[in-house]
């Protein structure tokens, strides 16, 4: 199918789609903390004058948490490298947005991501007038993209992934999404698998390239650090004078796995701390009654009190962007979002902490990583629920095995090794496309 017609598709559905989801967006946006400012920055509108804004910038959309702690990664790694470098970092979600107004380095220009409308978009180019618009993973905007192009601006897509699940869903609607993907001038993947599977979604061959992961890049970034505010929460949950209690961490788990993995430990008879990371923060009231459902004296860590019995208390973290360093904490990790939902969370940062990692059936979304680390005995992945209080068991009760478990996974992500490096070269390459000249499309378009 034609581009334009694509285009056209787009572009009438997506005022309906817009009229119909408005509530339910806001909603979110309410109950995430982003309802205010955030708004009118989707639509364009910002409160410092266009002449007060940086220009001829690294334009860098990311979606949620997970894809600004990647560009944030990213950034840090290539301002060192080129600390003149000026940086837009969009992010979709008020969480992300939270979270990179926290984490960003000095000077880097903190936005929400336009709606894709492309009236809203160009206004948001001509603002910044990005010298390159580099997307975390595979957000491909329709309007932002063919804007970038109509423009002449340099697009590019890095830390790619495209699953098999992925492709097969991607693929029903070829038609619709092989000319947007088209539009991309560089695709960074993290498998020479991911490649393949992009070049059969319109990409030019000859534009992808083998990366690896910037997450996974042991040589970039921060690892997770333990936090002084967390250790002494956690110190509170100590028994019977006991030091340094061991800790199960439930990271990033979606609906139902709190009570799943909660069962699991008390059958276990383990007297481990039961830390929990939802996903969703605003789930807190569901997860919190789940969890006194199992037995547990819940303590909310936004309104953090000692527990009155820490024997019979686990700790749910309801704040948002600290799942990192927690992690640098646990014992475990047990992966949400693997057991009753599909897809898994990513193990990097359990494991870049030397932590051991058990995970459910349901960890699609990070293959081939996942297979790897099996295959090298660097992840204990259970068939079902009914194995993990077992599993956690035996975990916590040999030290010596889950510190080898945890080398072999180390291992594993040694593949991943300058992975943040490759991508800035190839992006740097990417920057030097010309641009053509934006004052003539501005012209064509008043």
């Amino acid at each position: 199918m034609p581009r334009s017609l694509v285009l056209i598709i787009y572009n009438l559905l997506l005022p309906v789609f817009f009229i119909v989801a408005f509530p339910a967006w806001l909603l979110k946006m309410w109950q995430r903390g982003g309802y205010g400012t955030g708004l009118w920055q989707r639509f364009g509108k910002f409160k410092l004058e266009a002449s007060a804004e940086p220009q001829d910038v690294v334009y860098i959309h990311a979606v949620s948490v997970g894809e600004v702690l990647i560009a944030l990664k990213l950034i840090k790694k290539w301002l060192e490298v080129e600390p003149s470098l000026k940086v837009v970092l969009a992010a979709t979600t008020s969480t992300g947005h939270e979270v990179a107004q926290q984490k960003a380095p000095d000077g880097v220009r903190v936005i929400y991501s336009p709606l894709d409308f492309a009236w809203i978009v160009r206004a948001v180019m001509r603002r910044f007038q990005p010298r390159q618009i580099v997307l975390i993973e595979a957000e491909v905007w329709p309007n932002l993209v063919n804007t970038a192009r109509r423009m002449e601006i340099p697009v590019a897509m890095v830390n790619a992934r495209l699953s098999k699940r992925s492709e097969r869903r991607f693929k029903k609607y070829a038609a619709l999404i092989e000319p947007l993907f088209a539009m991309v001038d560089l695709v960074c993947v993290q498998y020479e698998g991911d490649a393949e599977r992009f070049a059969e979604l319109g990409i030019n061959p000859s534009n992808i390239h083998v990366t690896g992961s910037i997450k996974l890049d042991p040589s970039g970034g921060t690892a997770p650090q333990k936090r002084e505010a967390f250790q002494a929460m956690l110190d509170d949950f100590n028994t019977d004078g006991e030091i340094g209690r061991k800790m199960i961490l439930l990271a990033s788990s979606h609906a139902g796995e709190e009570s799943l993995v909660a069962d699991a430990l008390q059958t276990s008879a383990s007297d481990a701390l039961l830390v929990v990371v939802p996903r969703h923060a605003e789930r807190r009231a569901e997860v919190l009654g789940d969890l006194e459902s199992s037995g547990f004296e819940v303590v909310l860590s936004s309104q953090y009190q000692a527990p009155k019995n820490a024997a019979k208390a686990c700790l749910l973290v309801d704040t948002t962007g600290e799942l990192c360093d927690w992690t640098a904490h646990a014992d475990v990790v047990v992966i949400g979002k693997s057991w009753l939902a599909q897809g898994g969370q990513n193990p990097a940062e359990a494991i870049v902490a030397g932590v051991p990692v058990i995970t459910g059936p349901h960890m699609g979304n990070f293959e081939p990583l996942v297979s790897m680390l099996c295959d090298a005995g660097g992840i204990t992945m259970l068939s079902s629920a009914s194995e993990l209080g077992k599993a956690l068991q035996d975990v916590l009760a040999d030290h010596e095995h889950a510190g080898q478990v945890c080398q072999r996974a180390k291992n594993v992500l040694a593949n991943h090794q300058n992975a943040v490096q490759k991508t800035i070269e190839l992006l740097n390459m990417n920057a030097s496309v010309s641009r053509g000249n934006m004052q003539e499309y501005e012209q064509d378009h008043e």
